[in-house]
């Protein structure tokens, strides 16, 4: 039987980033984008080493601080801040990476070790067999909530708990995932398909599992609520 875990959000003392996050970029390697990208991943993972230091299965959390005049409500995506950084520190005891935006001057990270927590109350679980790079696995993951429904407007707080095989990236499973909850979180446009008004989630938890009996398949569970607070 295929488990899915859920993670508390790591616990401790938190340190404030020398550099501003960076959004993932996938310009060419000379754009000044991925060079600031590098160099703020470079100055992170320096200020992180000390913490590295953690065994077993660990957790990160990246808290973005955005300017008070900035929509909180409106891109800057927690997924695309959370995948370039949580792609450099990633090994195979990764398990839990939370993400969120606030209207705070700073921002920090923490690496923690993962403590497992109850999954949420409602859930929606769906098993997908198809690449995470096809169409397919949109349809599969939307059709498991295409009768939820909509979280009103206002910021959102999203978990995703994944179980994998052995040979799946969990990380590059975050976006298509999110790509296909258009109804529960709307979409920006009514003609713009895979296009959810993501930039409402101010609160992400990803977890991930393993189970070599799934093979190429993915199980992943989705769950939404309104956020306490902005």
């Amino acid at each position: 039987m295929t488990v899915t875990r859920w993670y508390a959000r790591p616990q401790g003392q938190v340190l404030n980033l020398r550099k501003r996050p960076r959004l993932a970029s996938w310009n060419k390697a000379t754009d000044p984008d991925q060079l600031r990208l590098r160099e703020y991943l470079n100055d992170t993972a320096e200020l992180l080493a000390p913490s590295m230091v953690v065994t077993g299965p660990w957790a990160l959390l990246l808290e973005v601080g955005l300017p008070a005049g900035r929509d909180l409500l409106d891109a800057a995506d927690l997924d695309n801040y959370a995948f370039p950084l949580a792609a450099r520190l990633r090994n195979a005891e990764l398990v839990s990476v939370w993400c969120a935006k606030r209207h705070v001057e700073t921002s920090c990270v923490l690496v923690a070790p993962a403590h497992e927590t109850p999954g949420p109350g409602t859930t929606y679980t769906v098993r997908t067999t198809a690449s995470a790079q096809s169409k397919a696995y949109k349809e599969q993951v939307r059709a498991a909530v295409r009768h939820a429904a909509q979280i009103p407007d206002g910021a959102v707080h999203l978990q995703l708990s994944f179980v994998v095989g052995p040979h799946r990236n969990w990380l590059t499973l975050w976006k298509p995932t999110i790509d296909a909850l258009e109804p529960l979180l709307g979409r920006t446009r009514p003609d713009r398909e895979w296009h959810p008004r993501d930039g409402r989630i101010t609160d992400l938890g990803l977890h991930v599992a393993g189970d070599p009996s799934l093979g190429h398949d993915v199980v992943v569970s989705i769950a939404a609520e309104p956020a306490r607070s902005t």
